[in-house]
């Protein structure tokens, strides 16, 4: 299983209507890809010297292999309806493997 992990920091004024389009548009729009099973967002409770607020979304994939194939299919697409929030925001990409998971 893999994790791709995108952590955005979102300057305060626009966080509002980002968090609304996160929720409500963007991260369904990951998910109806299908290369993802779940999806899971949190808020970074740590202050930047930016300022912002700073949040991770965790989209869980099954195999490496469907991560490519986001990135070759779907990523660029979605990555652009990100051009409202230019400019207010920062984010980098990690991609994680799950080595175990305990309950």
């Amino acid at each position: 299983m893999y994790i791709y992990n995108v952590t955005i920091n979102i300057e305060e004024r626009k966080h509002s209507e980002w968090l609304e389009w996160m929720k409500n548009e963007h991260i369904p729009d990951m998910l109806a890809t299908g290369k993802f099973s779940k999806a899971l967002m949190t808020k970074v409770l740590v202050d930047e010297e930016m300022g912002g607020i700073t949040y991770s979304v965790q989209y869980t994939t099954d195999s490496k292999n469907t991560l490519e194939r986001y990135y070759a299919e779907d990523a660029e697409r979605l990555r652009s309806k990100t051009n409202r929030f230019a400019g207010q925001f920062v984010a980098f990409r990690t991609e994680l493997e799950v080595i175990s998971e305990h309950s």
